[in-house]
């Protein structure tokens, strides 16, 4: 992966880190009034969708348990859950283990192009960008959830 844009994914990796390892493993688990998923939810997700866009689409490969989708995905939530899900601390070792895998990739392959525009996004490039702002904006609803969770004493 180019170096200033795996620059700004350890960065973003990191305050997700921080916020996945301030929290218990029982507030992971609360689904706050007025919320859809959980911190788990949240923290599962990210990954997943990373793992999704940038190994699913570009070499078939897929660097999680198959059953991350089903817990994971986008449109899921933990109320639909038929499964157990990974524990907080699993999910947080595999937040640090998944950089590995995104180091290897090649830097050329920034520049490839897709047949026909995925998620708006014309090269792998672009959906790279993109991986580093959903994981943003999942950081944010993480600190927020944790707000309410504490503010409420659940």
């Amino acid at each position: 992966m180019n170096h200033l844009l795996f620059k700004q994914f350890e960065m973003t990796r990191g305050w997700l880190i921080e916020a996945a390892e301030s929290v218990s493993q029982e507030k992971a688990k609360v689904q706050p009034d007025g919320f859809n998923n959980t911190i788990q939810w949240h923290i599962g997700h990210v990954l997943t969708v990373t793992d999704q866009l940038m190994f699913g689409i570009s070499d078939n490969t897929i660097h999680l348990p198959a059953h991350y989708v089903e817990l994971f995905a986008t449109g899921t939530q933990p109320t639909d859950w038929k499964a157990e899900a990974p524990s907080l601390d699993e999910l947080i070792t595999k937040l640090k283990d998944q950089p590995v895998h995104l180091q290897q990739l090649p830097s050329e392959r920034l520049n490839d192009a897709f047949e026909t525009p995925f998620l708006g996004h014309k090269t792998f490039g672009e959906i790279t960008g993109f991986v580093i702002v959903h994981e943003a904006i999942h950081i944010g609803k993480i600190e927020e959830m944790k707000r309410v969770i504490e503010h409420s004493g659940l």
